[in-house]
C-alpha cells in the first residue's frame, strides 16, 4: 500500500514538474530575452528551486549541496545519475553552461534556454570530429567567464553501474588550461534511471576540491575518475545503497 502511494505521488510529481517546465520556460522567455543571460539564469534558478521544493513536499526527496561551488572560468566534471542532479548543480552556480548532446538543441524549452546561455552542442558517435567541434565551441565562448559543466561519462548512469569516463573531459582540461572541479552525486538512489518511482531520502551533490591545471591527461583522468567514483560511492552508501564491490 505504501509503495503504491509513493508511486502515485511520484507520477503526480513528475507530471507537475514537466508542466512547470513548460509554464516557467514560456512565461519567462520574454524576460530572458529582454534581460540577457543574467535574467535567463534567474528563470532557470527559479525552476530549479521549484523542482527541489516540490520534490521534498510531494515525494520526500530532500536536496543538499556540499562543498564549495567554483566560480569563474573552471571546468566542472560531474557524475550524472538523473535530471535532479543537473538542477542541483546549476542551482548552486550563479552562471554556467554545458557540454550537451546536439539533439537537445531542438527539444522545446530546454533547447531555448541552452542556446540563450551558450551551451556547447556535441554530436555523439563521431569521436574525433565531436571532440574538435567541442573544443572549438568552448573556446569561442570563453569570454563569458562562466563555469563549463561536462558529464564525464557522457550520459546518465544508474546508481551502482560502471561506465567508462570519456576522454573529452581530459581534452578540454588540457586545451583550456583550467582547473577542474569534480562533482559526486548519489541522486540516482532516489531518482532511478528509466523509472517513474521517486524514493524519499537525502539527495546529495558534492563539489570536491579543485584538481589544479597542468597534469598529464592520463594522470588527470585517473585522478578524476577515482575521486568522483570514490566520493559518489561514499554518498550512495551513506544513503543506504549497497554499492557493488569492484
Amino acid at each position: 500500500m505504501m509503495r503504491a502511494l509513493q508511486y502515485f505521488r511520484s507520477v503526480f510529481f513528475v507530471c507537475q514538474m514537466y508542466l512547470a517546465m513548460a509554464l516557467v520556460a514560456t512565461l519567462g522567455l520574454p524576460y530572458a530575452l529582454w534581460g540577457g543571460r543574467r535574467s535567463t539564469y534567474r528563470v532557470i534558478h527559479f525552476y530549479c528551486r521549484w523542482v527541489m521544493v516540490s520534490a521534498r513536499i510531494l515525494v520526500g526527496i530532500r536536496c543538499e549541496v556540499r562543498g564549495t561551488p567554483p566560480a569563474g572560468e573552471v571546468l566542472i566534471a560531474a557524475k550524472h545519475q538523473s535530471f535532479l542532479d543537473i538542477l542541483m548543480i546549476v542551482s548552486a552556480l550563479p552562471s554556467f553552461k554545458f557540454i550537451m548532446k546536439k539533439e537537445l538543441r531542438f527539444v522545446p524549452f530546454v533547447g531555448w534556454y541552452a542556446k540563450l546561455i551558450g551551451c556547447v552542442p556535441v554530436e555523439r558517435g563521431k569521436r574525433g570530429h565531436a571532440i574538435k567541434a567541442m573544443v572549438a565551441g568552448v573556446k569561442a565562448g570563453r569570454e563569458e567567464g562562466a563555469p563549463l559543466i561536462i558529464f564525464s561519462q557522457g550520459t546518465r548512469v544508474a546508481a551502482g553501474a560502471n561506465k567508462p569516463y570519456k576522454i573529452g573531459t581530459g581534452v578540454l582540461y588540457q586545451e583550456l588550461g583550467q582547473g577542474c572541479a569534480p562533482v559526486a552525486v548519489n541522486v540516482g538512489v532516489f531518482w532511478p534511471r528509466r523509472s517513474m518511482l521517486r524514493l524519499p531520502g537525502l539527495a546529495v551533490v558534492e563539489f570536491l576540491p579543485l584538481i589544479p591545471p597542468g597534469l598529464e591527461t592520463s594522470t588527470f583522468m585517473t585522478r578524476l575518475e577515482a575521486e568522483v567514483e570514490g566520493a559518489s560511492n561514499r554518498l550512495m552508501a551513506e544513503a543506504g545503497f549497497a554499492v557493488p564491490k569492484t
